[in-house]
């Protein structure tokens, strides 16, 4: 998967599966069932029911992200399904300007 460009990303099935496993344990605890019970999507705001919060991982399972309290927030299930396996820098990249034509690129950061 690519984003305009970015750098191709491919998952590594055994860090997924594992995470998972560790996604449906954290769900179990008091602290996400406390975050849950606020019934306020982390990326559009909007008030729904509880029972409609998804977890979302904010730096995906598929990029490398882990399942702990920091990289998990709730979202209803439109923002999650439209986030998909996006990051916030992803989004922030895709809103600058294409380069001009005969623009050099940047040298890599050492």
């Amino acid at each position: 998967m690519t984003t305009r460009g970015w750098i191709p990303f491919e998952a590594d099935d055994a860090h997924v599966r594992r995470e998972r496993d560790k996604a449906r344990a954290l769900r179990q605890t008091a602290w996400w069932r406390a975050q849950v019970a606020r019934g306020v999507c982390h990326y559009c705001g909007k008030t729904v029911p509880p029972g409609e919060l998804t977890m979302d991982h904010v730096t995906p399972l598929a990029r490398g992200g882990r399942s702990t309290r920091g990289n998990v927030v709730p979202c209803c299930r439109a923002c999650n399904q439209a986030k998909g396996a996006r990051t916030a820098l992803d989004d922030i990249l895709d809103s600058l300007p294409p380069p001009a034509p005969g623009d050099a690129p940047s040298p890599p950061l050492s």
